[in-house]
């Protein structure tokens, strides 16, 4: 009897063993969901670098060639737009526009992102294409696309962990992106929580500031503690701030509601409607008016992080700048290219705010520009927390916190009287039926 019992315990204390060592053990859920969001970070930081790399490359390219030949544009620009929309609704229908309406719309139904809306066949094409849509001198945004990117690496490193993809891993992801992409920690928190708060659940603090943190540091660590825009060191007294910041939040909120009214009637059939049902035909005519802008004004091209960049630094920059920011960057979304719009519209922004301070000359130019900006970015993307830390991280302007907050709160409340549904909310629900299927 004793020695029958013996092999009974033995292996009794065997399959504890396994079960403990399956719940606790270094392959247990717990661990392998740390280890999927931990790894998953570092490739976003690494890939958000190596694609910043490609797309500036990419836009260097298309400045040098234009610098030779000023007419190339007017041919290559809307050729490249018809090509790349071709290859877009031929191979890659999810890959069109900004990339974080696709997030939006995957968190939906997360179990089958990585066969649609964050597949890999998506995410390679959308980068490819983005960086091909600068070669041609497109006015569009990387950190779009990066988030796209961002939700899509990170959801593979969980099914790679064998750990569920939730709605909190897509957001993690993402705001991993614009972490990556800006080099702003604090905003990707905060574009986590304003952009895709649908998702939002208590546990995924912690996912969410463990992502952006890791990724932020992997970006840092290899390309440097950079601003992404440049030290922005000047204030503004409080009587200046009376009289701008309502002024800034207005014509933001105003001209942002504007354009995001405009791109929400282009993706919902104006598009189709002014062309017939021929989107090639349109991206090209679209090209080549941006072609036309572009080498009309010589400034209008790509992100317009440079014209940004020199008017925050003082540069003058002519009146025009920002409507004609506004146009190229509205046909360029309309046209359904890949790419983003957070930089193109920080560019207009910038415009705007030079519009301003050319009515307020005694002003400092700087601050002033960083107004319009973060007025511009909250009346188009409606979410003034994001806009005002991306600008404060991105130009070390914590001087300016409370006057930006003022315009950004004042263009919040000013955008619905032009468009009540907040832009990539609205272009979300065109993929929701791709969110719904395998690619």
């Amino acid at each position: 009897m004793l020695n029958s019992e013996k092999p009974v315990g033995r292996t009794r204390g065997f399959r504890r063993g396994r079960i403990l060592l399956r719940r606790r053990g270094p392959f247990a859920p717990i661990w392998r969901r740390r280890a999927a969001i931990f790894g998953g970070a570092c490739a976003i930081g690494l890939i958000a670098l190596g694609f910043a790399w490609t797309a500036d490359r990419a836009s260097e390219a298309f400045l040098a060639l234009d610098a030779r030949v000023w007419w190339l544009p007017l041919l290559l620009t809307p050729a490249g737009y018809v090509l790349i929309v071709w290859l877009t609704n031929a191979f890659a229908p999810a890959a069109r526009g900004s990339g974080i309406p696709q997030i939006i719309a995957a968190r939906h139904n997360p179990d089958n992102a990585t066969s649609a809306l964050a597949s890999a066949r998506t995410s390679v094409l959308k980068a490819f294409l983005t960086a091909a849509a600068l070669a041609c001198g497109a006015t569009v945004g990387r950190e779009g696309p990066t988030v796209q990117l961002g939700a899509t690496v990170m959801a593979y490193a969980h099914k790679f962990a064998r750990v569920p993809v939730r709605a909190s891993v897509l957001v993690a992801g993402a705001a991993a992106g614009v972490a990556a992409a800006f080099n702003t920690p604090l905003a990707g928190v905060a574009f986590a929580i304003e952009e895709l708060a649908a998702a939002y659940e208590q546990r995924m603090t912690l996912l969410v500031m463990s992502a952006v943190l890791i990724s932020g540091m992997i970006a840092q660590g290899v390309a440097g503690d950079y601003v992404y825009f440049g030290i922005v060191g000047e204030t503004l007294p409080l009587r200046a701030v009376l009289m701008l910041a309502p002024v800034a939040g207005v014509l933001g909120g105003l001209s942002g509601g504007l354009f995001a009214r405009l791109t929400l009637w282009l993706a919902r059939g104006g598009a189709r409607r002014i062309s017939g049902g021929r989107p090639l035909l349109f991206a090209g005519v679209c090209g080549f008016i941006v072609a036309a802008l572009g080498v009309a004004t010589g400034m209008t091209w790509g992100t317009g992080y440079s014209a940004a960049h020199a008017m925050l630094d003082g540069s003058h920059a002519p009146l025009w700048f920002g409507p004609a920011k506004f146009a190229t960057t509205l046909l360029t979304a309309g046209a359904g290219l890949p790419g983003g719009i957070f930089s193109p519209s920080l560019a207009t922004g910038a415009g705007l705010g030079n519009l301003v301070h050319a009515l307020f000359p005694d002003q400092p130019s700087g601050a002033v520009v960083l107004l319009g900006m973060v007025a511009y970015f909250t009346g188009a993307v409606r979410a003034p927390l994001t806009s005002v830390i991306i600008m404060s991280e991105t130009t070390g302007s914590r001087g300016l916190m409370l006057p930006l907050l003022a315009s950004a709160l004042i263009a919040e409340a000013t955008a619905p009287l032009i468009c009540r549904e907040r832009l990539y909310h609205g272009l979300a629900a065109g993929f929701l039926p791709i969110a719904g299927k395998a690619e």
